[in-house]
């Protein structure tokens, strides 16, 4: 549902149409690779039946991955697309990106379009990173003499100068990252799509990178920003949308629709989540998580959790590599997007520095009470190996909700502003009678 229209969703002038798009996937489906003219004509009759089954007169045993998807972006405009974990978005750039088509829907661009999907998108193994940079010009659609005016400001963008001429199956991924931002912003596409440009990478290669957006949008070029970190959508991004389970669920100005969001991801979320299997577990070969929580530290959760309540974030885990050297990183957002405390146990007693072996394992970290501001609140969860080298990242791994405590108020019934609310220390003294001050 479209809650609070932008004036900007309908352009006069629009560089990015998108009318009606749907995506169906068939669960456990195979694609064809290639289809003989006599299956292309018999496919074309039987589309609107096989549509019409796909809308809901029939069954099947897919999945819609978007579903009536409208909107606009005008020329200049960098516009944040936020939603859960398969909401569709990557889907939407997908579809943008001419990677996959849509089942239903249209699909318009007016200009040059440069996008980064994922990490390596584009990029052949074998070939080096100088090799890579006139591939993807050439990809889009540029002359080698135009890519040879960039080149420099890639390399140095990117910091890969002693790599250049290796070939790149051979970069870490932040090396990747670096790269395939570098190329896809140098290389003055009309319109740059970009998905979680900022899960790879330390802080100063992320400042850069939304630096060098912003600087995208400001010379008339068009932004699509796909990300989870609220803070980066608000500071880029005038306008966003929010997709959830494949629909356009809300359209406006990023801080409204950003509130919208993790207004609702508390109760969708919770307080809790299991999985029982590490098949099913979120994770990877390295390590999956089986269970995190927040809880009131005197384990009583009826009253919920206070600005007053201390409390405890809980992640258990399965490590699969004997010896693997891990720590916990957790990043907590309130509902601004601002980053509230970045934490690890540099100071855990027992396992920090020391080799984990192969089993399950309970991080725990304690909060005091009278530290956060009340609101919705969100934990990204980081597991780093090595003390730097992060092997998995868990957004939104916990959501919850800060309730006011009326007796810290007083007579003011206003929002109380800040991140955080400690309960600090104040004095007064009474220092001299009014009479005697001369």
């Amino acid at each position: 549902m479209l809650k609070e229209p932008c004036v900007l969703s309908t352009c006069t002038n629009p560089i990015v149409r998108v009318t009606e798009v749907s995506k169906h996937y068939l669960i456990g489906a195979r694609q064809r690779s290639y289809y003989t003219l006599r299956e292309a004509v018999a496919g074309a009759l039987r589309a609107p039946a096989t549509r019409l089954r796909r809308n809901g007169t029939g069954s099947d045993n897919g999945v819609w991955a978007l579903k009536d998807v409208s909107f606009e972006v005008g020329r200049g405009e960098c516009l944040g697309i936020i939603g859960r974990n398969g909401a569709g978005k990557s889907t939407l750039l997908k579809i943008l990106s001419r990677i996959t088509e849509p089942t239903v829907g249209r699909v318009e661009l007016f200009g040059r379009l440069g996008s980064l999907l994922e990490v390596g998108t584009g990029f052949h193994p074998e070939l080096t990173g100088r090799e890579n940079i006139f591939l993807n010009g050439a990809l889009l659609g540029m002359r080698n003499a135009e890519i040879g005016t960039k080149f420099d400001e890639i390399v140095t963008f990117a910091e890969i100068h002693k790599f250049l001429d290796t070939p790149v199956k051979h970069y870490s991924s932040g090396m990747y990252m670096r790269l395939a931002f570098a190329v896809a912003a140098h290389l003055e596409p009309e319109i740059l799509l970009v998905d979680e440009v900022l899960a790879v990478g330390d802080a100063e290669f992320q400042a850069k990178c939304l630096g060098k957006m912003s600087a995208v949008a400001s010379v008339g070029r068009t932004v699509l920003f796909v990300s989870h970190n609220m803070a980066a959508i608000q500071s880029l991004c005038k306008r966003t949308i929010w997709l959830d389970e494949g629909r356009l669920c809300e359209e406006g100005p990023s801080a409204t629709v950003v509130k919208d969001y993790l207004g609702t991801a508390s109760s969708s979320i919770g307080m809790e989540q299991v999985w029982a299997s590490p098949e099913t577990a979120p994770g990877n070969d390295r390590v999956r998580i089986h269970k995190v929580c927040v809880r009131p530290l005197n384990d009583s959760a009826s009253g919920g959790i206070s600005i007053r309540t201390p409390f405890v974030l809980e992640f258990e885990y399965w490590n699969f590599v004997a010896e693997a050297h891990l720590n916990l990183s957790l990043h907590l957002y309130n509902e601004q997007g601002i980053t509230v405390f970045n934490s690890f146990p540099v100071r855990e007693p027992v396992w920090h520095g020391r080799p984990f072996p192969v089993g399950l394992f309970r991080s725990s970290c304690y909060v005091p009470g009278n530290l956060l501001n009340e609101g919705v609140h969100r934990v990204l969860l980081l597991v780093v190996e090595d003390q730097g080298k992060v092997i998995f990242s868990m957004n939104d791994a916990l959501v919850f909700n800060v309730l006011d405590s009326i007796e810290r108020r007083g007579d003011w019934h206003g929002k109380w502003e800040g991140a955080v609310r400690p309960d600090l220390e104040w004095k007064t003294e009474y220092l001299l009678e009014m009479n005697n001050i001369s």
